[in-house]
């Protein structure tokens, strides 16, 4: 039996190039899995329905490789479980070296898993730099005094003079509040500091 798992990163990514390609590798409708969330966090219930039906022989079509997680070694996890534990066969879409179909020889074999370990490797890396630009890119920004986070909320000119007046209990808090036009967290955060 055939089926098809699909995932997108967030719920505003859209699934139709995936969803194309499956239908371009003749997937039934019905046998197609997605999950629109994060693979940060391998708690997908789509996947997991999805591999409690799988049995031994069926194949499973992904879009790419990193559709089965995010990282190296979750990555290969999977791929053990789906390929060597349930014994099924899995066809990478965008990478037709990773299809287990081809090759069930040994060195078949061989070949689709040294290609996965080389993805699995820059993929990784490539994740790691990304990271690491980022985090560079974020302390250049900061070094040149760039602020990053919600805007400070703007106090009025007299809001020295309208604390001094709340403090003596002349207004109360809801009178200065209204008064300042922030929130009662700015307003005490902002006695806080000055």
């Amino acid at each position: 039996m055939d089926y098809g798992y699909i995932r997108v990163s967030t719920m505003g990514q859209n699934e139709d190039r995936q969803r194309l390609a499956m239908e371009r590798a003749a997937v039934p409708k019905r046998n197609i899995y997605m999950d629109k969330q994060s693979g940060k966090d391998f708690d997908r219930p789509q996947y997991k329905r999805l591999v409690h039906r799988l049995k031994s022989g069926d194949l499973l079509y992904v879009g790419s490789i990193d559709r089965l997680g995010r990282n190296y070694e979750e990555i290969q996890r999977q791929w053990r479980i789906l390929t060597k534990e349930i014994g099924i066969d899995i066809c990478v879409l965008d990478m037709p070296l990773l299809d287990t179909r081809n090759g069930k020889e040994l060195m078949g074999t061989f070949i689709a898993d040294l290609v996965l370990q080389i993805l699995f490797f820059v993929a990784q890396s490539e994740r790691e730099n990304i990271r690491r630009r980022q985090a560079e890119g974020i302390a250049a920004a900061k070094k040149r005094g760039v602020r990053f986070g919600r805007p400070r909320a703007e106090v009025p000119e007299d809001f020295a003079a309208i604390v001094q007046e709340w403090k003596k209990g002349c207004i109360t808090i809801d009178k200065a509040l209204q008064k300042s036009q922030i929130s009662k967290s700015t307003f005490y955060r902002r006695i806080k500091i000055s």
